[in-house]
């Protein structure tokens, strides 16, 4: 039985390593001099950045060029969207019903 549940755990580690480092590709920060000649990130940008901000948070802090939150967003709807996206990452309040 013990090896049944090691064996799942590993299972389990090795997709969540190789979800980490597919969305590692994903964080990205652009020049803040380019940002402000672009579209600012909106409700999607933020449910986005939400969603991989884990990853952005860990790359960050080996690396300057990315960053967890874009500089160049609209305001409410952005941190609505990332709020939403990190909710959903971590379970929202689902975890407090069990």
């Amino acid at each position: 039985m013990k090896r049944i549940q090691l064996h799942r755990t590993a299972w389990l580690a090795g997709l969540l390593l190789l979800a980490i480092v597919v969305a590692a590709g994903c964080a990205d920060v652009t020049n803040i001099d380019a940002c402000r000649q672009s579209e600012p990130y909106g409700f999607l940008g933020g449910l986005w950045h939400g969603l991989i901000a884990p990853v952005s948070f860990i790359i960050s802090l080996f690396s300057d060029h990315v960053a967890m939150y874009a500089v160049n967003n609209n305001g409410g709807w952005y941190d609505f969207g990332f709020v939403l996206g990190a909710g959903i990452l971590f379970g929202g309040g689902s975890r407090a019903s069990r």
